[in-house]
């Protein structure tokens, strides 16, 4: 068997843990192979507490102390689960990538000491699944001056870059994220702001659903133009690179002020928010180019009224998933932070400092041995 990687990935949406196990042993191909999948359940308590420790609140340190422990125990979970699915052994595995869960983000120019904090216990993750892990990634470009974010830049410009074209990487998970890969070798990448964390919000305060599959209520609404413009009035939207966010800035309270003083129907809501993030990432990718490829990833992928969107304020993009180029949609951040373990584990620095701030290009997180 090659040489093996478990990447764990829990976003901003809280929707559950994606495990991958790939293979990097062939080394003269761009891409890494996926060997196995899973997408592991975070149990519904374990979200609300989750959603609960992302805003400031009472017992903040005991409640964070009880959700690393638990957080530890369901990603080692996770990854055993991965592994009896594969019929590998933790044995044959030379580490996991965990990224944490984050529950806190406030990079520079938001508080007057920067920090971020991703929850799941490493030590306990390796030592309940036999494997080294590697983890705590985003500390160390903040210690160097960066926003610790977005990380998967790097792992973008190894698995897509190409110098026969501008390609834009667009992740659309609980925030949405470019990352932009010039043909001349030129990378910059930032959060544009809210991907579907609000429309998840959005559909399971109305209609009690976990979110808006392939986008269909908020198609069935119409964006509200005073509505849009108030939101997209956000002094982030318009803020310079290098910069990243979370639900700290978008989130209930953001969005309950925008609507204040407006009679609004509950699906042209969800259809001004869906404009929002299409907006924001579009003006996004036009600062980067004005045309070329553009590469979709995370659960907005499988949005197709989302994809509409982009489409129409992009005519001059080719939008396709990331599964056309090699690697699943689903699974790209997961398997990004494999190769992040991968990196670390051999030395290599894993950041990219035009994109960050960061004062130089670093290895990124601590490895806990088995």
């Amino acid at each position: 068997m090659g040489e093996l990687y478990v990447g764990l990935m829990s976003g901003t949406s809280v929707d559950c843990i994606d495990a991958v196990l790939v293979d990097f042993s062939e080394e003269n191909s761009p891409r890494p192979h996926i060997l196995a999948t899973l997408g592991h359940p975070i149990p519904g308590a374990l979200r609300d507490a989750i959603l609960a420790l992302c805003a400031p609140g009472p017992s903040e340190l005991d409640r964070a102390g009880q959700l690393d422990s638990q957080l530890g125990r369901l990603f080692a979970e996770a990854t055993l689960a991965l592994l009896e699915r594969a019929g590998i052994t933790p044995e044959q595995v030379t580490a996991i990538g965990s990224h944490g869960q984050t529950v806190r983000h406030r990079p520079p120019g938001t508080v007057a000491h920067p920090f971020t904090m991703q929850l799941g216990d490493p030590n306990t993750i390796a030592t309940l699944s036999g494997i080294a892990t590697v983890a705590d990634f985003r500390r160390r470009d903040m210690a160097l001056g960066g926003q610790g974010a977005p990380l998967m830049p790097a792992f973008h410009r190894a698995a897509f870059a190409t110098a026969e074209n501008d390609r834009a990487v667009v992740n659309i998970g609980g925030m949405a994220n470019i990352t932009e890969l010039r043909a001349d070798g030129g990378i910059r990448g930032y959060d544009t702001g809210p991907g579907n964390a609000l429309l998840d919000y959005w559909i399971g305060l109305h209609r009690s659903q976990p979110f808006d599959r392939d986008g269909a209520w908020a198609a069935s609404g119409r964006a509200n133009p005073e509505l849009l413009n108030r939101l997209m009035a956000d002094p982030y939207f318009s803020a310079p690179p290098p910069k990243s966010t979370g639900r700290e800035a978008f989130n209930a309270t953001w969005l309950e002020r925008a609507c204040e003083g407006l009679e609004l129907a509950p699906a042209d809501v969800q259809a001004t928010l869906a404009e929002v993030t299409a907006a924001s990432i579009a003006d996004a990718v036009r600062s980067f180019a004005n045309g070329g490829e553009l590469l979709i990833c995370g659960g907005g992928a499988r949005n197709s009224d989302l994809m509409q969107r982009l489409q129409r304020r992009l005519p001059t993009w080719s939008i396709a998933s990331t599964g056309d180029y090699g690697i699943e949609a689903d699974w790209l951040e997961a398997v990004g932070f494999a190769w992040l373990a991968r990196q670390t584990m051999r030395g290599l620095p894993g950041n990219c400092p035009g994109v960050t701030g960061a004062a130089r290009e670093t290895v990124l997180g601590g490895i806990y041995p088995a």
